[in-house]
Formats: structure tokens, sequence, C-alpha cells
């Protein structure tokens, strides 16, 4: 993670984690303009990533340049993916327009109901 990223000027970055030949998105957020080396590794939710990757050689990142973006813009595009895709990470945070983080649960696809047994008959 340390070799990634910066320079960035307005952007919405999505981290994913690798896991086998699925990538999982697992946070999403945007920054203005950043020129920090450690800007990921320095991440609040960094923790929160590497409990979902496991280590950071299955961290993966994605940047959408929006370079004639205000943040508000930016962050609208963040709500549309968190409500759509729940990356485990982020949490839309309702008293402000900023997201926070926090980790979420990972959501399991529902069993298949097992078939009903059928009468015994005499």
């Amino acid at each position: 993670m340390s070799e990634w990223g910066p320079p960035m000027d307005r952007v919405v970055y999505i981290i994913f984690s690798k896991n086998k030949d699925v990538f999982n998105m697992i946070y999403v957020a945007e920054s203005d303009k950043t020129e920090a080396r450690d800007f990921f590794i320095k991440n609040d939710q960094f923790k929160c990533w590497m409990s979902y990757a496991g280590k950071e050689e299955n961290l993966y990142l994605s940047i959408y340049p929006m370079w004639e973006s205000s943040q508000p813009e930016r962050n609208q595009l963040i709500k549309k993916i968190i409500a759509r895709y729940k990356p485990v990470c982020n949490e839309v945070n309702e008293d402000s327009q900023n997201t926070s983080t926090t980790t979420a649960q990972t959501i399991e696809p529902e069993p298949e109901p097992e078939p009903e047994p059928e009468p015994e008959q005499d």
C-alpha cells in the first residue's frame, strides 16, 4: 500500500481485498488533493482492511479521477456505492457530509431451504 497512490487530486478510491480469484469491495472514500506517501497506510480503516485481506499483498486499489468535481459530488457517488455494494469497512455517518467508517458484518448468502420430508406410507 505504501507505494500506491499519491499524489492524487480529487478522486474517489475503492479498496478491494482479494481472496483466491474474487475481489471484494471493502472500503470506498474520496480525497481532495494529497501528496502524502503514507496516505493509505495511515487511514483510520487500514486495520479493518487488513482484517479482511489478511496481508497487504491482498489489498487492491481502484481510483476514479474526478478532477473537476466538488467534495459534495464525490460524497454523493460514495453514498451510492455504499448503498449498492455495502463495503464492510464503511458506514455512512448521518451527522455530517463526510463518510465515517466502522467494521460491519460480512453478509453471507442465505442457505437453500431443506426439502420437506415425504410422509410415510403404510
